[in-house]
């Protein structure tokens, strides 16, 4: 995973902004989502990472 979320946290970011400048608190809210969602994809990706290096370390 190369963004690790990085891209759905700043489209979320960007939607909810939107949202908030026209007052349209249905697309603010799917901001916020897009944002949990990049955050989550973040830690998978970051547990991935961890779990790729323990084994490495050990099989050296």
């Amino acid at each position: 995973m190369a963004d690790k979320g990085g891209m759905d946290k700043i489209k979320g970011k960007a939607k909810e902004m939107g949202g908030k400048v026209t007052g349209d608190r249905g697309k603010e809210a799917e901001g916020k989502m897009d944002q949990a969602k990049g955050e989550a994809k973040k830690a998978m990706g970051d547990a991935r990472d961890r779990a790729q290096d323990s084994v490495k370390r050990r099989d050296t």
